[in-house]
């Protein structure tokens, strides 16, 4: 019992960890960017999105090292899932959620392509080597090219517009600071999952999609849901459609070129029932150009449903 107890414990201090080592990285780089007059949107698609999947990325990194590859995969696929369904759904609940045309054509659809790309790298060999972890990298430097491009683009085109920013000296101690925070949350929970599941007969696989994707989706979910409520929409839903990309070509490409994951048939699962809400999840918003609140609903409860599914196979 005591056991049980400190891994619960351990799991609540990583989390706690992730999420203001987020915060704070996230707060930093972001008055860096306005300082450089970079636009809401590429903030949401890079920086924000990039800070926020740090905790993601630190748990598959670290059960990739470990050998809990299970974990590894099922944690940013069940993030992505999160992502979708429940911090889009709950933003657009506080703040219909607007899409610029650019990202409707350009990065939503590019974020599907990315789920089906890991579909085929793992359903091939039934594992994705540290070659697929390669393509997966190669993938995402090019995304970041693509970013770093728009962003020169929008910084030449934009006017005097004044932003409040932090001091220079305070975004490094938030930045660096950030990441500390992270890397030691990112260890605290996969150490409190893998034992927990173990103590309660679990497999990594359901813990890796439900407690530890919900955990580490959390600086998402507080994100998005604080930038619908400020009417920052572009960067509410640029941020999970960025952090989205990155969970699967950087998270997943760094975990399997340290080591080779490999694939179980709910893994596939899974990212076919990924493809398939990041497809709904589309359409409702290039409806009308956004996501409304009767969607977001929808999104709830078809995540509500995928719980039932996932805790009852």
């Amino acid at each position: 019992m005591t056991e049980m107890v400190w891994s619960v414990v351990l799991l609540v201090a990583g989390f706690v960890l992730l999420i203001k080592g987020a915060d704070f990285f996230v707060e930093g780089s972001s008055s860096v960017a306005k300082t450089l007059k970079v636009p809401s949107i590429i903030i949401g698609l890079t920086i924000v999105a990039m800070g926020t999947s740090l905790p993601e990325c630190a748990v598959s990194i670290t059960a990739s090292i470990g050998g809990n590859n299970a974990l590894a995969v099922s944690n940013a696929v069940g993030s992505n899932i999160f992502n979708l369904m429940v911090v889009c759904g709950l933003a657009a609940l506080f703040n219909p959620l607007k899409a610029e045309k650019s990202t409707l054509k350009h990065e939503f659809p590019f974020s599907i392509l990315c789920a089906a790309l890991l579909l085929i790298c793992g359903f091939l060999s039934m594992e994705l080597g540290r070659a697929d972890g390669i393509i997966l990298l190669a993938v995402f430097v090019c995304f970041l090219v693509w970013m770093v491009r728009s962003a020169m683009r929008a910084r030449a085109n934009a006017g005097d517009e004044e932003y409040e920013v932090l001091p220079m000296w305070k975004c490094i101690v938030f930045i660096l600071g950030g990441v500390i925070a992270i890397k030691f949350g990112g260890d605290f929970v996969v150490d409190g999952a893998s034992a927990i599941a173990a103590r309660l007969g679990l497999s990594e696989n359901l813990i890796g999609l439900t407690i530890v994707a919900c955990g580490t989706s959390l600086p998402e979910l507080v994100t998005s849901v604080v930038a619908a409520k400020k009417n920052e929409l572009d960067m509410a839903l640029g941020n999970v459609i960025g952090s989205n990309i990155f969970n699967i070509l950087f998270v997943l490409g760094i975990a399997a070129t340290i080591s080779p994951i490999a694939f179980i048939m709910e893994n596939v699962v899974d990212i076919v029932i990924l493809i398939a809400m990041s497809m709904m999840a589309w359409m409702f918003t290039a409806t009308k150009q956004k996501l409304d609140r009767s969607e977001g609903v929808v999104m709830l409860l078809v995540y509500a449903g995928y719980l039932v599914y996932i805790c009852t196979r």
